[in-house]
């Protein structure tokens, strides 16, 4: 899910306001059910969503499951048409992120900053690359399932470098669970590889150059990976010199990469050119005809905002526990979808491999101890 990119640090911790606590922060409870951000769903948190103590979880899933499998959905449909649009769709969501932070965060830039301007650059530059890198993989014969999967191995590339650069130390069950999203990961990589090759029925070139496109392919996603575990780690260290302010970063992750796209002005035109020309389609609320391409970009950019708005408000009102299920539910049923919906090829492996990520995932999070001190719990009440 390119479009849902974690800005590290969990509560947004700024300006009085804090989660799930209210203007005088969080109670004992709220910061017992705060969830790991950077484990979970690499999702954006929105800078001008405050949301009351009683709002009803089943609201949340319902955005979550809602607002993120509608993105993905979008997306593909983009892609599918024009795979080379990555760079519109991201000016988009970027911009759209930026104007509601501009308005809504930074005042129209009038909040003081809690974070000094020259560290937003280092941030910047690696979230810009990280984005452009993610939404520009999908134009090298990268199927939409396979990127999901690969890209839930963001937790390999955080822990790698947690050991490597912080000296970070683990829980054996993390070990195992990078071990298992690792396999999982390589299953699907190699029996797509073996899809890619067995494909082709050109000339041996020309069947060459495909399979060396998508290796560039999962190198870009390599390398993205492990860009926005270090982002991460940058911005974790940010947080404990200057403390957490997530929604400020959000806008200024989002607002001072803008002027980089002049960079990609002729492609992203060139897309908005061949927007124009797709099929018109009727909106029957607003009494309109617009190109559907046209349509299915605002559709992504809207429902990334509601699936992030989901998912802002879920770890407010739900348990980490909560938080991580709902979110690895929605990303199965986003693969199920992809899979039926637009045909792309899965076989018996590739559910294997994907089995073995989540599996990976949920251990990671610890939800299978939680399950057996439920459990224990409830047999000592019998």
């Amino acid at each position: 899910e390119h479009a849902q990119r974690v800005l590290s640090g969990g509560d947004t911790g700024d300006r009085g306001w804090r989660l799930g606590g209210g203007r005088n922060g969080p109670g004992p409870r709220e910061r017992s059910r705060r969830s790991e951000w950077g484990q979970l769903d690499r999702g954006i948190v929105t800078p001008s969503l405050q949301v009351s103590g009683n709002m009803h979880p089943g609201f949340a899933i319902g955005l979550v499951f809602l607002g993120c499998t509608s993105n993905v959905v979008f997306l593909e449909l983009l892609v599918r048409d024009f795979p080379g649009c990555g760079n519109i769709v991201t000016f988009g969501q970027f911009l759209f992120i930026a104007l509601e932070g501009f308005i809504f965060q930074a005042r129209f830039l009038t909040e003081p900053r809690a974070i000094p301007l020259r560290s937003y650059f280092i941030t910047v530059s690696m979230f810009f690359v990280v984005s452009m890198v993610n939404n520009y993989a999908l134009n090298f014969n990268i199927p939409m399932p396979l990127h999901m999967i690969f890209r839930s191995g963001s937790l390999i590339a955080s822990m790698v470098l947690g050991i490597i650069i912080l000296k970070k130390r683990y829980t054996v069950a993390k070990y195992i669970s990078i071990v298992l999203i690792s396999l999982g990961i390589f299953i699907c990589t190699f029996m797509s590889a073996k899809q890619v090759s067995s494909r082709t029925d050109t000339s041996d070139d020309d069947s060459y150059y495909v399979f060396l496109q998508w290796l560039m392919g999962i190198a870009m996603l390599t390398f993205a990976l492990f860009m926005s575990a270090r982002m991460g780690l940058f911005q974790e260290m940010l947080y404990k010199q200057y403390g957490k302010h997530s929604k400020e970063a959000l806008f200024y992750n989002h607002f001072l990469p803008l002027p980089a796209f002049l960079l990609f002005a002729s492609d992203i035109y060139n897309h908005g050119v061949l927007f124009n020309q797709s099929k018109q389609v009727d909106i029957a609320l607003l009494g309109i005809a617009v190109p559907i391409m046209w349509f299915y970009l605002v559709m992504n950019v809207l429902t990334q905002y509601v699936c992030i708005r989901g998912v802002f408000i879920l770890t407010t009102e739900c348990t980490s526990l909560t938080v991580t299920l709902v979110v690895t539910l929605r990303k199965f049923i986003s693969l199920i979808f992809s899979i039926v919906y637009f045909k792309n090829p899965f076989t018996f492996w590739h559910w294997i491999g994907t089995l073995v990520v989540f599996i990976g995932t949920l251990t990671y999070a610890e939800i299978w101890k939680t399950f057996m001190l439920l459990f224990h719990r409830k047999r000592k009440e019998q």
